[in-house]
């Protein structure tokens, strides 16, 4: 009886046809998993991928959103590029948010779609979309295969284009003729035809030189890090540098785990919900060190008024970013960990005193604090204990909104890529699939998907992904009945009224109130009838009492598990500074 290794070698005997060209050139590329919905455009592909079946692992997501965010999960824990793949059309089209998400986060995908045959692009077939033009703004690149002998090359371009220089998708789009030609000696390492794309070299000796004389002559420098030194792979150069200058750093959302939270130069998040005394540092710092930031207006506010004390050093790989937003005194083109690389060794560590002891007194005035309720689970209780329990040995993904805020604040990060969630775009329903994405990359990693009610259901259809492919997902879902966010600028900024942001029944309005009292008898939906209707074990949580030890036997239970903690709504993300606002609007009560 023939072995599944014979049958394979008598199937790649045979003519190649597109698909199985293109899935070799997967397998050359090191993909090991890719998350994938087949349709009736993509059947090529799929049926090839079951030849390679013990070299990549397929899961099939429910959704084909749930299948891009799941990429995007695995691509930030590894720092490969992830790996989607999606019938023509709708399917396609589903793909669309978790691409325009990759790109605004620098995260390395690529995206492979089925496409109607070539003969009928254009008379408007049926599942035809253009997808090239569809995604031209959300893409790093993009192709539409003409010719079934170029698919080796494309794919070597687009693994090549999504991870240098500053990562981000490329979307390549098969038709199904192509996928299905018979191509006779495919050549896998066939040269790259890139001729405008180009990668910064490292920094020149008189730009570290510049910068070195700045740190110098600095009296109040401080160190503002993004998703760059993550994406970089700098967070061990960050630490050497920080540590040798003694310079403190203050976080971008994506720049958490960029060193230890508890690190004594660690200022934690900067921004709208950032510390207060991060951004009072970055209001008064006389140098800023920006290292892979982008000056996002969630981070900067009144733009005019960010750092407009401080010189800035500005490095960042993308060309496009330096002076964008703010002036650079010294603008490095320059990929972090080179910069680092080139800076450390000459790096001496400066006398801040002054500065420190400042640092230290913002932080005695202003530490973060959340009301210690007995009547009532507080979020950022719930978070600070799982935190504390698991000590920085987990991957946490979350969805987007209050819930991501506090996980933000209230996590004690060790690790860089053990933090993946949705900054740029703000995209609800991410944390359920990172999650997946994350646990297909790490097996035996704690990776937790902290959420919100709202969030959790827009791709709870993955709960069937994580029975099936036996991926042990954890998920904490802080339930307070309504789009937390949404109705905490409603409170702010428009009187307290409720314009659809309560997700309950309409004969029960509001019904998550102050204490254990007021909690509804029963929440909708019953995440855990829900989760058990998929095979998923769960537990909700209505008593303070109750959540460590709910935590406990979250984490030791060996599948996945929802764990739905009832939490009140009128809880706010603080501090927080207005849209448009400055540190001297921070609202902190």
């Amino acid at each position: 009886m023939a072995t599944i290794d014979d049958r394979q070698t008598e199937t790649y005997r045979k003519p190649l046809t597109g698909a199985d060209i293109l899935v070799e050139s997967l397998v050359r590329h090191g993909v090991e998993v890719i998350f994938a919905y087949p349709g009736g455009a993509s059947m090529p592909m799929h049926q090839a991928l079951t030849h390679q079946r013990d070299r990549i692992r397929t899961i099939l997501p429910r959704h084909e959103q749930g299948g891009v965010f799941a990429a995007e999960g695995y691509a930030r824990v590894t720092g490969k590029p992830g790996v989607v793949m999606a019938t023509s059309g709708p399917g396609a089209l589903n793909l669309v948010t978790g691409l325009a998400d990759a790109k605004l986060d620098s995260l390395p995908l690529v995206a492979i779609t089925g496409q109607v045959p070539t003969h009928v692009i254009g008379t408007d077939a049926f599942q035809e979309t253009p997808m090239v033009e569809v995604c031209r703004a959300i893409t790093k690149h993009h192709y539409l295969v003409q010719n079934a002998k170029d698919i080796a090359r494309i794919v070597k371009e687009a693994f090549h284009i999504a991870s240098t220089g500053r990562p981000g998708p490329v979307l390549i789009d098969v038709p199904k003729d192509i996928q299905n030609t018979i191509v006779q000696n495919p050549d896998y390492d066939v040269a790259m035809d890139l001729p405008g794309y180009h990668l910064p070299a490292a920094p020149s000796a008189e730009k570290i030189q510049a910068v070195l004389a700045a740190i110098k002559s600095s009296r109040k420098p401080i160190i503002y890090c993004g998703g760059g030194v993550i994406a970089s792979n700098a967070a061990e150069e960050l630490r050497e540098f920080a540590t040798k200058a003694g310079i403190p750093v203050a976080m971008t959302l994506q720049g958490l785990g960029s060193i230890p939270s508890e690190h004594y130069l660690s200022l934690d998040m900067l921004g709208m919900h950032g510390t207060v005394y991060a951004n009072e540092a970055i209001n008064d710092a006389d140098l800023l060190l920006a290292l892979g930031v982008r000056f996002d207006d969630r981070v900067t506010g009144k733009l005019s008024e960010f750092a407009k004390h401080g010189k800035i050093v500005h490095v960042d790989i993308d060309a496009s970013e330096i002076n964008k937003n703010k002036k650079a005194f010294i603008p490095v083109n320059s990929d972090v960990k080179s910069f680092l690389q080139a800076i450390n060794p000459q790096m001496q560590k400066g006398e801040w005193r002054e500065w420190h002891q400042q640092l230290d007194a913002w932080r005695a005035a202003d530490p973060m604090t959340y009301d210690q309720r007995d009547d009532a689970i507080m979020p950022q209780y719930v978070i600070d204990q799982l935190s504390n329990i698991a000590k920085g040995e987990f991957i946490m993904s979350t969805g987007v909104g209050q819930h991501q805020m506090w996980a933000a604040q209230w996590t004690k990060f060790v690790h860089p890529r053990t933090w993946i969630t949705s900054g740029g775009l703000g995209s609800m329903g991410f944390g359920l699939p990172a999650a997946m994405g994350a646990q297909a990359a790490r097996p035996d990693a704690l990776v937790v998907d902290i959420d919100g009610d709202g969030s959790f259901v827009m791709n709870i259809q993955e709960l069937a992904t994580l029975h099936c492919e036996n991926l042990p997902v954890k998920m904490i879902v802080l339930n307070n009945q309504h789009l937390g966010m949404v109705v905490q600028w409603e409170d702010r900024f428009h009187a307290g009224n409720r314009a659809h942001t309560y997700l309950g029944p309409i004969d029960h309005p509001e019904a998550v109130g102050q204490g254990e009292g007021d909690l509804p008898e029963v929440t909708y939906p019953d995440f855990v009838t829900v989760a058990k209707g998929f095979g998923i074990a769960a537990r909700q949580v209505r008593k303070k009492s109750e959540v460590i030890d709910a935590l406990k036997e979250m984490i030791a239970y060996p599948g996945p598990y929802v764990l739905d903690i009832l939490v009140p709504y009128q809880e706010h993300v603080l501090p927080m500074i207005p849209a448009g606002g400055t540190v001297r609007d921070i609202i902190k009560s």
